[in-house]
């Protein structure tokens, strides 16, 4: 893992929190339990070039194929 990726999947999990008006804490566990967090370190390199709002719109599409319930 580069320097680079932490520092992103901090933001992202942040940012997921927000939308859903989730803990950190709360956010961290939905993405680790429905492959979010695998999903945003297996595509990287594709998803840092995005926006935040793009990725967490990502995120959503591959929590929710993984049985998450958010949207």
């Amino acid at each position: 893992m580069s320097k680079f990726e932490i520092p992103f999947i901090n933001v992202c999990i942040q940012a997921f929190g927000q939308r859903f008006a989730l803990s950190l804490q709360a956010a961290y566990r939905y993405l680790r339990n429905h492959k979010g967090l695998a999903f945003l370190i297996e595509f990287y390199d594709v998803e840092h070039l995005q926006s935040i709002e793009e990725t967490i719109d990502d995120l959503v599409i591959v929590c929710q194929k993984n049985g998450g319930s958010l949207a």
